[in-house]
This record gives structure tokens, sequence and C-alpha cells, in this order.
């Protein structure tokens, strides 16, 4: 039988982390729920107000959370530049995009 328990929250982020303890395995772990929507709606803003050409430098491209980025790292695509172009060229991932175009 496994049981949860509040952890800690950080309401500015919409994080909120719970403690789960296995009591048959006498394991544990930490879960982590962050909600996302603020975040999607932020980046459909930046989105839609992106401009459509390329010729500068540099751009804001995403804007990924936290739970998603450290996520990313775990699976080595963040510190890998052509799987985080893949990553972030996939339509699945749209919504952290903040201009549109291919990487």
């Amino acid at each position: 039988m496994s049981e949860r328990f509040f952890f800690n929250a950080n309401p500015e982020l919409g994080i909120t982390r719970w403690f789960d303890y296995d009591w048959e395995t006498d394991t544990f772990g930490i879960h982590t729920e962050q909600d996302l929507e603020p975040a999607i709606e932020a980046n459909k803003q930046l989105y839609n107000d992106a401009p459509t050409n390329w010729r500068k430098d540099m751009h804001l491209v995403a804007s990924i959370p936290m739970s998603i980025y450290f996520d990313l790292k775990q699976k080595g695509i963040a510190d890998d530049e052509a799987a985080m172009k893949r990553w972030l060229n996939d339509p699945d991932n749209r919504v952290f995009r903040t201009k549109a175009g291919q990487l």
C-alpha cells in the first residue's frame, strides 16, 4: 500500500510536490506536478506577436517550463543540440514554441 503526502508548493511557478511512500516495499519518491496552462497561454501570445522573418541573429523560439526542461535534461535531450532541435520542431511540442518555422 502506498500513500501520498503533500511536500511543498510554489504557487508562482504552479508547482506542487508530493512525497510518495510505499509501505510494502519501504521505498519513497518525490512526485512533481506543474500547471502548464499559464505557460502555454503566454507562449501562444508570444507566438502570435512574433515577427515572421528570421533576419536577425537572435530569436526567442521557445519557452519551456522548468519541469519539462528538467525532464529533457534527464533524458539527455537538453544537452544535445540536434535532439533539442528535433524536440522543438516536433508538432507535439508546438505549445512551447514562441516563433514559427523550423530550427
